[in-house]
């Protein structure tokens, strides 16, 4: 069994039945002995950048529901730590956040990769020993963070991407019921 870390995946069991995280991943970027912060990989919204940020009103990028807290925020990871500095480096490769004005300039200059970078609007966050109370109660199943996983090219199907890499007992509850009673 793997513990929750900075850099690592939350996997909702499907026996979650709290609508915030529902069938969600979430990146963990800091997890200590004051709590736990990260973004639910896969709620995209119906919003692109452009509507929160008017300076990348030209590009189509999304944005996703990284969690229920500070949903007047916005975040981003990135794979560009030389183009965007400041940032910080969550898991080899993947970074948190950086200099705002830098991420807007490299963006509209058309010389990276779009998909190498993804916006969210709010995080998922739990207090000193919260988490920890969920791990006992078997809420989540942690993984590796891989970077395909973090930035997904279908952000519906991610979830069962994750456990289906985790393989054995995983893929076994891959097409488990949202509600068990349907079964």
């Amino acid at each position: 069994m793997i513990d929750p870390a900075s850099g690592r995946l939350l996997i909702a069991n499907p026996h979650l039945d709290d609508p915030n995280f529902l069938r969600t991943v979430v990146f963990l970027c800091e997890h200590n002995l004051n709590g736990t912060f990260g973004f639910v990989l896969n709620r995209k919204l119906d919003y692109a950048i452009g509507e929160f940020v008017p300076e990348l009103s030209d590009f189509e990028l999304p944005v996703f529901e990284g969690g229920p807290v500070g949903l007047n925020t916005l975040h981003f990871l990135h794979q560009y730590p030389k183009q965007i500095p400041g940032g910080k480096e969550v898991t080899n490769g993947v970074y948190w956040g950086g200099d705002f004005e830098e991420m807007v300039k490299v963006i509209n200059s058309r010389t990276i990769d779009n998909s190498k970078i993804r916006f969210f609007l709010g995080y998922s966050g739990w207090d000193q020993g919260q988490l920890d109370m969920e791990m006992d109660e078997k809420t989540w199943i942690v993984s590796f963070a891989l970077k395909e996983f973090i930035f997904h090219h279908d952000e519906k199907e991610l979830w069962k991407d994750v456990l289906k890499n985790m393989g054995g007992e995983y893929e076994l509850i891959l097409n488990a019921p949202i509600d068990p009673q349907l079964n």
